[in-house]
């Protein structure tokens, strides 16, 4: 769902904030503007695992659309249904303007989604988690948010948690960004997840070298696009004794929407070598381990569509689909066994506001997964929701 709120602002005076311990910036600051906001979402969902077992209800692909996790083979399973609030959110920013000229911001941003404790049985009790934690200062930003790679303005409003989930760049996490106009560049969190022989994965733990991140964003009456580039090493010590294989990693994407009257169109493309965690939600791995114990990196491409129709003022829907695929080669395949070819996702949905900050919404989706043995399955859900944004 692309994230919205309606933040609640009051004014704190530098030494009003140092003694509620809100931050002390003495002299140099005047008087600190405080957001507040977010949402609450419930969402219920039927699903239809067509092809395979159902999940157990805390795994996280009854929460949310996971490419990599819809089942394949199998004789499929009856519907089940899943009621959470766990989308819900809340944020708390501040804005200071510095006596130098210069404005300090600062983000936290937390909400529930995707965490390992709790159950359905009886509280419902899930722990919170970070989204976002950063500071702005001039043109720099410090701390986690999204990627540079990313393009938020192509994510489509859906009811499920992201929408588009199989071809898009979807990642947050912590990096310094220098932003200047329409340029930025960044050096983020190195991450490597690599297919060892025998299949499955690893995730490294021995990245040295920040993946390094380029992006243009413009726009033109209509239209607004933003094209990035990144560059990564892979590394992971495949044999155990401290000295570790490494592999270059990169990828481009690219991302438009066009908006006529109150409708619009958002697309994209993303492809590379080596992009593995950051497409699809890590469906691929960055790399595998070939038969000379050497790191090679494994080329995916993503793609992602969505149009948006307002009926009326309060009454829209939405076509999104997206895919997702990797270049398995022969010999990836017979060293670590069968694996995933594709994934993709096409759903309709209708959102009815009756108020700026209070939607409902419905939406039907097909996904669909296939390894490289053509053993494939579908995942059928329908997706309730109510959301008020405060």
């Amino acid at each position: 769902m692309a994230k919205a709120s309606i933040a609640k602002k009051f004014t704190v005076s530098a030494a009003s904030a140092a003694v509620l311990g809100v931050m002390s910036l003495g002299a140099q600051a005047n008087d600190t503007e405080v957001n507040f906001g977010g949402y609450v979402k419930l969402d219920m969902m039927v699903s239809d695992y067509a092809d395979g077992e159902t999940p157990d209800s805390n795994r996280i692909d009854r929460q949310q659309y996971i490419p990599s996790l819809t089942p394949v083979g199998g004789e499929g399973d009856d519907p089940v249904v899943d009621f959470h609030a766990r989308q819900s959110r809340f944020f708390l920013s501040s804005k200071t303007e510095l006596d130098n000229g210069e404005t300090l911001t600062g983000h936290i941003e937390m909400d529930f989604q995707l965490t390992p404790q709790g159950d359905q049985r009886i509280s419902n009790s899930y722990n919170p988690r970070m989204r976002q934690a950063f500071l702005k200062y001039g043109k720099w930003t410090f701390g986690q948010t999204w990627s540079n790679f990313q393009d938020l303005n192509i994510l489509a409003e859906s009811v499920d948690f992201i929408g588009i989930t199989d071809g898009i760049v979807f990642n947050r996490q912590a990096q310094i960004r220098y932003t200047d106009g329409p340029i930025s560049v960044s050096i983020e969190q190195p991450e490597t997840t690599v297919t060892p022989v025998g299949g499955g994965r690893a995730v490294s733990e021995d990245g040295v070298i920040p993946d390094l991140v380029f992006k243009y964003s413009s726009k033109s009456d209509n239209l607004s696009w933003q094209a990035s580039a990144i560059l990564r090493q892979l590394a992971w010590d495949v044999d155990g004794n401290n000295d570790d294989e490494t592999e270059t990693g990169y990828g481009v994407s690219f991302g438009a929407k066009y908006t006529f009257g109150m409708d619009d169109i958002r697309a994209s493309i993303t492809t590379g070598s080596g992009l593995g965690r950051y497409l699809g939600l890590n469906t691929w791995n960055g790399a595998y381990v070939n038969t000379d114990g050497d790191l090679e990196a494994i080329d995916s491409t993503g793609v992602s569509f969505a149009y948006r129709h307002f009926w009326s003022e309060k009454l829209r829907s939405n076509v999104v689909y997206s895919r997702g695929w990797a270049d398995n080669d022969g010999e990836v395949l017979a060293l670590a066994g069968d694996m995933t070819e594709y994934t993709q996702r096409i759903a309709f949905n209708m959102m009815y506001s009756p108020a700026s900050n209070l939607t409902f919404g419905a939406e039907i989706s097909k996904a669909n997964r296939e390894t490289e043995a053509n053993v494939d399955g579908d995942l059928n859900r329908l997706q309730l929701m109510a959301m008020y944004k405060f």
